[in-house]
């Protein structure tokens, strides 16, 4: 979904990398941003790799599903080669207020490294990686941008990229419901209100922690919650179940609820009620 803010921007800026270092392309250099990709070592068929964007004091790039405003990032692998599948990882994003046009989530200032995984075609020849990669980033006003970006990978690396790794750490961990410490305890349905209201409670550890709720694909929209503490390390969470593609249901629907807590997050599926 796009803003007015993001419509504002004018033109995509369309910048590319071909040369590689060992383990990381040049810096790809945006409005607002610079992006590069990094790779590590091959364990168990599996390339360790990863998109690394380093933005300006003040800008903003988003999250998988972006809120109110904004689009997503879009990872395009076509033309890579000795590659079966690249699975990127989501680091746990941030709510920000866009005033009029409600909350964005993303990730501001600084840098934000999203883990790749690629399965290997065969383990023991050389890889390449091309990406095309389109996102936005946003100050005052909202820029797409397009950045290319090649990397040749020897055959067997071995050599462990410390960053990744502290990246991948830090990912959301799956949590069952219910579980001891930071996660979902548990969740009801309100379906006298028109929409239905889903009410979240959970364990938390700080006064502001947040939750994203997202439905099985990308065409839903659901909105972000309303946050009251309840006291004894316990938050509330409560949205509509609104914002469903025209043919969706959200009864028999699992849900997937990110709760973030300072540096801490956690991921747990939760399957909505039949009727």
């Amino acid at each position: 979904m796009l803003s007015r803010a993001f419509l504002a921007g004018l033109g995509a800026v369309l910048v590319t990398s071909l040369a590689a270092q060992a383990g990381e392309t040049p810096w790809v250099r945006t409005q607002g941003a610079d992006v590069r990709l990094v790779s590590g070592a091959v364990v168990d068929g599996k390339l360790e790799a990863g998109v690394e964007i380093r933005l300006a004091p003040g800008w903003k790039t988003y999250w998988r599903y972006p809120g109110d405003s904004g689009v997503p990032p879009r990872f395009d692998w076509t033309g890579s080669r000795n590659m079966r599948t690249a699975d990127v990882a989501f680091p746990a994003p941030r709510r920000f207020s866009d005033g009029a046009s409600g909350h964005s989530i993303g990730y501001k200032g600084g840098t934000v490294i999203f883990p790749v995984t690629v399965t290997l075609e065969a383990p023991g020849k050389a890889t390449r990686l091309d990406l095309a990669l389109d996102f936005a980033v946003c100050d005052t006003l909202c820029v797409p941008a397009q950045a290319q970006m090649s990397l040749e990978v020897t055959a067997g690396a071995s050599e462990a990229n410390a960053a990744l790794a502290a990246a991948r750490a830090k990912l959301p961990a799956p949590a069952p419901m219910g579980q001891a410490g930071l996660g979902v305890v548990s969740f009801t349905v309100d379906r006298a209100s028109k929409p239905a209201v889903l009410e979240v409670v959970a364990n938390t550890r700080s006064d502001k922690p947040d939750l994203f709720a997202e439905g099985p694909t990308d065409a839903w929209a659901l909105p972000l919650p309303a946050r009251q503490a309840l006291g004894d390390g316990r938050t509330r969470f409560t949205l509509p179940l609104d914002g469903l593609p025209t043919d969706a249901r959200w009864q028999g629907a699992t849900l997937s609820l990110t709760l973030v807590d300072g540096a801490d997050a956690v991921v747990t599926a939760v399957p909505m009620p039949t009727d």
